[in-house]
């Protein structure tokens, strides 16, 4: 009887689990203020755009950033 209610309790504890799991990936890519997951998922997706886009400008213009844009 009590290794049954021990499966039971931990049964409980994975559905509940399972569940907070998925209530965060529904909202995982909106758009929230503060320091969320969602907030640092855009931080570094955007970081990464930015970080790409100088290195193409390297490339293509043959000048650094601040060159390209006149501040230097």
């Amino acid at each position: 009887m009590l290794q049954t209610a021990q499966h039971y309790v931990t049964f409980l504890s994975v559905n509940k689990l399972t569940e907070l799991k998925n209530m965060s990936d529904d909202n995982r890519n909106a758009w929230t203020f503060g320091f969320t997951n969602g907030a640092e998922n855009w931080n570094g997706r955007l970081a990464m755009i930015g970080f790409v886009a100088a290195i193409a400008v390297e490339l293509i213009t043959g000048q650094g950033v601040l060159h390209f844009w006149g501040i230097i």
